[in-house]
Protein backbone atom coordinates (compact mmCIF):
# COMPACT_ATOMS: atom_id res chain seq x y z
CA UNK A 1 0.00 0.00 0.00
CA UNK A 2 1.50 3.29 -1.06
CA UNK A 3 0.56 7.19 -0.03
CA UNK A 4 -0.52 6.94 -4.08
CA UNK A 5 -3.51 4.55 -3.43
CA UNK A 6 -6.87 6.30 -4.70
CA UNK A 7 -8.51 4.52 -2.22
CA UNK A 8 -7.05 6.29 0.71
CA UNK A 9 -7.05 10.41 0.48
CA UNK A 10 -5.54 11.73 3.58
CA UNK A 11 -6.59 14.67 5.50
CA UNK A 12 -5.10 17.86 4.54
CA UNK A 13 -3.45 19.34 7.42
CA UNK A 14 -5.19 22.99 6.58
CA UNK A 15 -8.86 21.17 7.29
CA UNK A 16 -7.46 20.10 10.51
CA UNK A 17 -6.00 23.55 11.72
CA UNK A 18 -9.57 24.89 10.37
CA UNK A 19 -11.56 22.44 12.28
CA UNK A 20 -9.19 23.28 15.54
CA UNK A 21 -9.43 27.07 14.68
CA UNK A 22 -13.38 27.41 14.51
CA UNK A 23 -13.32 25.11 18.29
CA UNK A 24 -14.14 27.74 20.85
CA UNK A 25 -15.13 24.79 23.68
CA UNK A 26 -12.01 23.92 25.08
CA UNK A 27 -9.42 26.52 26.76
CA UNK A 28 -5.87 26.29 25.92
CA UNK A 29 -6.27 22.75 25.16
CA UNK A 30 -3.27 20.47 23.86
CA UNK A 31 -3.40 18.11 21.17
CA UNK A 32 -2.89 13.77 21.63
CA UNK A 33 -3.10 11.02 19.02
CA UNK A 34 -4.68 7.85 20.14
CA UNK A 35 -4.37 4.68 18.06
CA UNK A 36 -7.04 2.23 18.33
CA UNK A 37 -7.14 -1.36 17.87
CA UNK A 38 -9.85 -4.24 17.83
CA UNK A 39 -9.67 -7.93 16.74
CA UNK A 40 -12.49 -9.33 18.50
CA UNK A 41 -16.12 -8.93 18.11
CA UNK A 42 -17.78 -6.32 15.80
CA UNK A 43 -14.61 -4.88 15.07
CA UNK A 44 -15.59 -2.10 13.21
CA UNK A 45 -18.18 -1.45 15.70
CA UNK A 46 -16.11 -1.31 18.64
CA UNK A 47 -13.81 1.10 17.39
CA UNK A 48 -16.90 3.88 16.21
CA UNK A 49 -17.48 3.40 19.63
CA UNK A 50 -14.65 4.33 21.11
CA UNK A 51 -14.67 7.15 18.76
CA UNK A 52 -17.48 8.08 20.19
CA UNK A 53 -16.66 7.60 23.66
CA UNK A 54 -13.63 9.49 23.17
CA UNK A 55 -15.73 12.61 22.16
CA UNK A 56 -18.49 11.91 24.96
CA UNK A 57 -15.46 12.97 27.60
CA UNK A 58 -15.74 16.14 29.10
CA UNK A 59 -12.45 18.32 28.10
CA UNK A 60 -11.78 15.95 24.66
CA UNK A 61 -12.59 16.81 21.14
CA UNK A 62 -12.03 14.54 17.99
CA UNK A 63 -10.83 16.79 15.73
CA UNK A 64 -9.57 14.11 13.25
CA UNK A 65 -10.21 10.08 11.95
CA UNK A 66 -8.19 7.86 9.66
CA UNK A 67 -9.37 5.13 7.39
CA UNK A 68 -9.45 1.72 8.92
CA UNK A 69 -6.46 -0.98 7.74
CA UNK A 70 -6.38 -4.31 8.63
CA UNK A 71 -2.90 -6.01 9.77
CA UNK A 72 -2.11 -8.84 11.32
CA UNK A 73 -1.36 -9.38 14.91
CA UNK A 74 1.58 -7.93 16.51
CA UNK A 75 4.16 -9.87 18.60
CA UNK A 76 2.09 -13.50 17.70
CA UNK A 77 2.66 -16.39 15.41
CA UNK A 78 0.31 -14.93 12.34
CA UNK A 79 -2.76 -16.97 11.78
CA UNK A 80 -3.41 -17.06 16.05
CA UNK A 81 -5.58 -14.54 16.02
CA UNK A 82 -7.95 -12.78 14.32
CA UNK A 83 -6.74 -9.69 12.05
CA UNK A 84 -7.15 -5.86 13.52
CA UNK A 85 -8.87 -2.89 12.27
CA UNK A 86 -6.48 -0.19 13.41
CA UNK A 87 -7.28 3.20 13.36
CA UNK A 88 -6.09 6.42 14.70
CA UNK A 89 -8.27 9.57 16.18
CA UNK A 90 -6.43 13.14 16.71
CA UNK A 91 -7.91 14.62 19.66
CA UNK A 92 -7.66 18.45 21.15
CA UNK A 93 -7.95 18.13 25.18
CA UNK A 94 -7.41 19.95 28.35
CA UNK A 95 -6.87 16.46 30.28
CA UNK A 96 -4.07 16.02 31.39
CA UNK A 97 -1.75 13.08 30.00
CA UNK A 98 -2.51 10.65 33.12
CA UNK A 99 -6.17 11.57 32.79
CA UNK A 100 -6.13 10.63 28.93
CA UNK A 101 -5.05 7.37 30.09
CA UNK A 102 -7.76 6.69 32.82
CA UNK A 103 -10.32 7.79 30.11
CA UNK A 104 -8.78 5.35 27.19
CA UNK A 105 -8.46 2.21 30.16
CA UNK A 106 -12.41 3.20 30.95
CA UNK A 107 -13.26 2.48 27.78
CA UNK A 108 -11.45 -0.62 26.99
CA UNK A 109 -13.05 -1.78 30.51
CA UNK A 110 -16.28 -0.57 29.11
CA UNK A 111 -15.74 -3.12 26.01
CA UNK A 112 -14.66 -5.68 28.02
CA UNK A 113 -11.49 -6.05 27.01
CA UNK A 114 -9.50 -8.74 29.12
CA UNK A 115 -5.69 -8.39 29.91
CA UNK A 116 -4.33 -11.95 30.08
CA UNK A 117 -1.59 -12.04 27.68
CA UNK A 118 0.92 -10.04 26.60
CA UNK A 119 0.06 -9.22 22.87
CA UNK A 120 -2.87 -11.22 23.58
CA UNK A 121 -6.52 -10.73 21.55
CA UNK A 122 -8.77 -7.68 22.39
CA UNK A 123 -12.15 -6.15 21.89
CA UNK A 124 -10.47 -3.11 21.97
CA UNK A 125 -6.84 -1.22 22.56
CA UNK A 126 -7.04 2.43 23.45
CA UNK A 127 -3.34 3.49 23.09
CA UNK A 128 -1.27 7.21 23.70
CA UNK A 129 0.44 7.65 20.64
CA UNK A 130 1.49 11.23 21.54
CA UNK A 131 0.79 13.97 23.55
CA UNK A 132 1.94 17.11 22.41
CA UNK A 133 5.31 17.34 22.23
CA UNK A 134 5.88 15.87 25.80
CA UNK A 135 8.54 13.02 26.24
CA UNK A 136 8.58 11.06 29.25
CA UNK A 137 9.81 7.83 30.27
CA UNK A 138 6.55 7.22 33.15
CA UNK A 139 7.13 3.60 33.04
CA UNK A 140 2.91 3.95 33.86
CA UNK A 141 2.38 6.12 30.64
CA UNK A 142 5.60 6.19 28.21
CA UNK A 143 5.21 9.04 26.28
CA UNK A 144 5.69 9.52 23.21
CA UNK A 145 4.48 5.55 22.66
CA UNK A 146 7.55 3.10 23.37
CA UNK A 147 6.91 1.21 19.88
CA UNK A 148 4.81 3.67 17.75
CA UNK A 149 7.94 4.48 15.44
CA UNK A 150 8.19 1.04 14.39
CA UNK A 151 3.83 0.01 14.17
CA UNK A 152 3.21 0.59 10.48
CA UNK A 153 -0.03 -0.04 11.66
CA UNK A 154 -0.02 3.05 13.82
CA UNK A 155 2.07 5.46 11.12
CA UNK A 156 0.26 4.48 8.31
CA UNK A 157 -3.18 6.18 9.84
CA UNK A 158 -1.59 8.43 11.67
CA UNK A 159 0.04 10.11 8.41
CA UNK A 160 -3.12 9.79 6.56
CA UNK A 161 -4.83 12.60 9.14
CA UNK A 162 -1.47 14.71 9.23
CA UNK A 163 0.50 14.07 6.78
CA UNK A 164 3.28 16.76 8.53
CA UNK A 165 3.26 14.49 12.11
CA UNK A 166 6.21 13.85 14.00
CA UNK A 167 6.77 11.27 16.53
CA UNK A 168 8.51 13.07 19.39
CA UNK A 169 12.41 12.29 19.87
CA UNK A 170 12.23 10.08 16.48
CA UNK A 171 11.38 12.51 13.62
CA UNK A 172 8.93 12.80 10.87
CA UNK A 173 6.21 9.92 10.54
CA UNK A 174 6.67 10.24 6.68
CA UNK A 175 10.47 9.42 7.45
CA UNK A 176 9.33 6.41 9.75
CA UNK A 177 7.02 4.90 7.26
CA UNK A 178 9.81 5.60 4.33
CA UNK A 179 12.24 3.48 6.22
CA UNK A 180 9.80 1.10 7.57
CA UNK A 181 7.30 0.08 4.90
CA UNK A 182 3.36 -0.48 4.61
CA UNK A 183 3.62 -4.61 4.26
CA UNK A 184 0.38 -5.73 6.25
CA UNK A 185 -1.47 -2.71 6.58
CA UNK A 186 -4.10 -3.34 4.25
CA UNK A 187 -6.48 -0.61 3.61
CA UNK A 188 -9.97 -1.08 4.14
CA UNK A 189 -11.88 1.21 1.42
CA UNK A 190 -15.23 -0.43 2.23
CA UNK A 191 -15.26 0.46 5.95
CA UNK A 192 -15.40 4.21 7.57
CA UNK A 193 -15.60 5.49 10.80
CA UNK A 194 -17.79 8.80 11.78
CA UNK A 195 -16.36 12.19 13.14
CA UNK A 196 -18.45 12.61 15.88
CA UNK A 197 -20.93 15.64 15.14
Amino acid sequence: MTSSDPTVQPVPASVVEQVDAADVTLTNPKRAVISLGSNLGNRLETLQGAVDALEDTPGVRVKAVSPVYETEPWGVDPGTQPTYFNAVVIVKTTLPPDSLLERGHAIEEAFERVRDERWGPRTIDVDIVAYQDVVSQDPVLTLPHPRAHERAFVLVPWHDIDPEAKVPGHGPVAELLDALGRDGVAARADLELRLPE
